[in-house]
């Protein structure tokens, strides 16, 4: 079977502009949770999330390129340039045509929509610009990321709310298992901070309006985010061929569905998928050291994610560490898994594990080690990341140490 490197990584989210960024910030247990600021936030009950303030498109791109990329493409684009530098690759021939691009979104241009509603139904106006379909689709990322850098092989868009990313990831795993591919490009965007997309997510009473608490007895919803991260993944042989740097191995990916509920989690979903990334990476479950959670900060996910683990792990659940760094960074719905999947490649090359902040009361019904508040020096030599997505989808990803 063919193995994958991971030997690329680049983000921008609400804890740093970088890698560097992030996971310093993350070793720091840095809040990322704010006040937001963007039109008509004070008509909103919910006036908190994970924004990535102070960030000027200008900085970054001309302004052809601002009429046809949305906020999530932008943020797209400037993780995987940052991933693409490290890997050192450059795509032409046959290598152009082994290499394709597989991102998470869950709602793409969300502020390309909010804008154009407005301009529309508010502002009466009967025109809008003419790449506004080319602009907030949800592939459009994955496409100009294509175009960027000259890669012509499988490339495609996947949209699975929460577990958007988790889902890409996985599947440009499978594409260099298969052989349909050397090198892919992947991970997720978004960029739902906009006043359509904090109200849309009032409606469904799950957020906190002051702080996202994960595991903790207290804890009353989750906080959304924005940003993305992208890596590269490539064929083992090829990466070791080239003298590639490698941050860690993809070595198993699973994904089911609960065919319960469309918004509550389902314990049988999770664990089935917790189960299957452990069996296709070729593991035992005492191998396992840390699992970064899906972890929302709401009643229903944290205590359904631990009941799966607990089933899955048994009397090795015990020794298991569990955090959420979604109290840091947000819930960035279609890219968090992406990004979380940062925390996992530092659990296993720095020996340094993500806290879960905010914790402040145990909860009987999430009785695992959750890494309380403070990071913790560990060696892991396995480590899983967990993508529970409304709709009863769910991605689990395994990642080892690099050889």
């Amino acid at each position: 079977m063919r193995r994958i490197a991971i030997t690329g990584a680049g983000t921008i989210n609400a804890l740093g502009r970088n890698v560097p960024e992030t996971l310093e910030a993350m070793r720091e247990g840095r809040l990322g949770i704010s006040d937001l600021a963007f039109r008509d936030v004070d008509r909103l009950s919910i006036r908190i999330g994970a924004q990535i303030h102070d960030y000027v498109p200008e900085d970054h791109f001309n302004r052809q390129q601002i009429a046809l990329y949305d906020r999530f493409t932008q943020f797209a684009l400037l993780s995987a340039g940052e991933a693409l530098e490290q890997a050192g690759l450059e795509f032409a021939g046959a290598l152009a045509d082994r290499s394709g691009v597989i991102l998470g979104t869950s709602a793409g241009g969300m502020n390309t929509t909010d804008e154009n509603y407005r301009t529309v139904f508010e502002e009466g106006k009967n025109r809008v610009h003419p790449f506004v379909v080319p602009k907030l689709m949800p592939n459009a990322a994955t496409s100009h990321v294509s175009m960027q850098w000259n890669l012509r092989g499988p490339s495609f868009a996947v949209s699975t709310a929460c577990a958007s990313s988790n889902h890409a990831m996985g599947q440009a795993m499978m594409m260099i298992r298969a052989g349909m591919a050397d090198v892919m490009v992947t991970g997720g965007s978004e960029a739902m901070l906009c006043f359509g997309g904090i109200k849309a997510w009032e409606g469904l009473r799950v957020m906190s309006k002051d702080a996202c608490r994960p595991f903790s007895a207290n804890r009353n919803g989750m906080v959304q985010g924005e940003g993305a991260a992208v890596f590269v993944f490539e064929e083992m042989e090829h990466a070791k061929a080239r003298g590639a740097e490698i941050l860690a191995e993809v070595t198993g990916f699973a994904m089911t569905a609960d065919a319960a509920d469309i918004v509550m989690p389902s314990k049988s979903g999770a664990a089935r998928a917790i189960a299957g990334a452990v069996r296709d990476a070729g593991i035992g479950l005492e191998d396992i050291g840390y699992i970064n959670a899906h972890g929302t900060g709401t009643a229903a996910n944290d205590k359904t994610e631990c009941a799966a683990v607990s089933e899955v792990f048994g009397r090795h659940a015990d020794r298991l560490m569990i955090s959420s760094t979604k109290a840091m960074h947000g819930h960035i719905i279609g890219g968090t898994g992406a990004v979380e999947l940062l925390a996992c490649i530092m659990a296993l090359r720095d020996g340094v594990i993500a806290p879960t902040i905010g914790y402040q009361e145990p909860d009987p019904e999430c009785a695992l080690d959750v890494v309380p508040n403070e990071a913790r020096e560990a060696s892991v030599a396995a480590v899983l990341s967990n993508a529970f997505a409304f709709g009863g989808l769910n991605a689990v990803l395994a990642l080892g140490r690099a050889p």
